[in-house]
């Protein structure tokens, strides 16, 4: 793999000149370098949330921009933005602490929260956007600025939520929490199963206390020999759940549906966070779409079953709905530009290249807020404002307008103009 291939093996770069920048000036001088010659420029640490190649650009790697300090004390870590999670997270682990890090260690930890960030334990603690203290960002006239509650608040409010456009960050400073262990795991169901797994999900998941996040993904695996018998070449329906603290009695009436094949739910030290999701961790090709749910009703779950169901054959490996709300519905006390607060699920379709996954999306239309989650919106680059209310979508486009007059930041997920 070459310096500038990313997670998503879908998205090939060709662009004008690579800039492995180690340093704030460093970025300032690509960025230059990108005004003075009319090429856009774009940025990437791991390349998992690619969705357009960006060739002609500038192509600003940071995964050298390593930095990484926690402060116990202040129960804080400032992130470079070429860390991904798995560092953070065994950074502060001696310290009994942990930060809101997503499903899959391997991702980015600026990326992911610039794009709101939702991890396993999202519905108790929030987007991973809500608990940041400050960022570092290069702005496209080259400045360094940092952006917190006191300073630059325009930008602090964007960069929180608005994923890209505003410049390059360069680091940022987050909230860690009390959390050596979580109460976790995962469950796999035969495909002859997934049917009443999902049915029962559908009446379980909304009285849930946001004390527990849980998703349901439809699997379809390939025949891999590192997979587990049960699981290898298989359908099946995989239960996650997360919780701070034991929730036993929450998830008996998922037990109780029917036997899994493989799996288990118990205490696992936070650096095993991984482990609930089981999220691939080598680099692969894939296209997404997905749709935010004002409810998962019943008609939902059928015309899930429909389209994307253990009888249907499709080449889309993953299906996942993802219980919001908790947490995730409230601002935080420095407000920020997250959309998709007022959303009860996330379905996200995640297909082989040449496939269409947005057919699942565009089946539950009657069922959904007509937003997404920009993290997940996948590469229709044409709907992409759907990401953020229409207030939230106004403000963008005044910043961005003002921050990058001359439209550098043009590739993938860009806030609005």
């Amino acid at each position: 793999m070459n310096e500038i291939t990313g997670f998503n093996l879908a998205v090939r770069h060709h662009p004008a000149l690579v800039a492995e920048v180690e340093t704030p000036s460093d970025v300032a001088e690509a960025l230059a370098h990108a005004a003075a010659h009319g090429l856009p420029a774009a940025v990437q640490a791991t390349g998992h949330g690619a969705v357009q190649a960006a060739d002609g650009a500038v192509l600003i790697l940071t995964s050298r921009m390593r930095s990484l300090s926690v402060d116990p004390e202040a129960r804080t870590a400032t992130i470079g933005a070429g860390c991904t999670w798995a560092e953070v997270v065994r950074a502060a682990a001696p310290f009994g602490l942990a930060p809101l890090s997503g499903s899959a260690s391997g991702v980015g930890a600026v990326g992911f929260t610039l794009g709101g960030g939702i991890g396993p334990l999202a519905r108790t603690y929030g987007f991973a956007a809500d608990h940041v203290r400050s960022l570092t960002v290069v702005t496209p006239d080259g400045a360094v600025r940092v952006a917190d509650p006191g300073s630059e608040p325009d930008l602090f409010w964007a960069l929180r939520g608005g994923k890209s456009g505003f410049g390059v960050v360069t680091s940022l400073t987050v909230d860690l929490f009390p959390l050596a262990t979580v109460w976790g795991g995962g469950l796999y169901f035969a495909a002859a199963d997934a049917p009443a797994v999902l049915r029962a999900y559908q009446r379980w998941a909304p009285g849930l206390p946001e004390t527990l996040t849980t998703s349901l993904a439809f699997l379809r695996l390939p025949p891999l020999p590192q997979l587990p018998p049960p699981l290898r070449g298989q359908f099946v329906a995989h239960l996650r759940v997360a919780s701070a603290t034991p929730q036993e009695a929450l998830l008996a009436p998922m037990l109780g549906v029917a036997e899994p094949v493989l799996g288990g739910v118990g205490e696992l030290p936070y650096t095993q966070l991984d482990r609930v999701h089981d999220d691939p961790a080598d680099p692969m090709p894939a296209v997404e779409r997905s749709t935010l749910l004002r409810a998962l009703t019943p008609e939902a779950v059928e015309t899930l079953l429909t389209v994307a169901g253990p009888s249907v054959e499709l080449p889309i490996p993953v299906v996942e709905i993802r219980h919001l709300g908790g947490a995730l519905a409230r601002e935080p006390k420095e407000p920020n530009a997250v959309g998709g607060r007022e959303a009860a699920f996330n379905v996200l379709a995640i297909g082989l290249p040449g496939s269409d996954p947005g057919a699942v999306v565009r089946a539950l239309a009657p069922w959904s807020t007509g937003g997404s989650l920009i993290n997940m919106h996948g590469s229709d680059l044409t709907t992409a404002d759907r990401a953020w209310p229409e207030a939230t979508r106004r403000r963008l486009a005044e910043i961005r307008n003002r921050v990058d007059p001359g439209n550098l930041f043009r590739i993938g997920h860009v806030a609005p103009r």
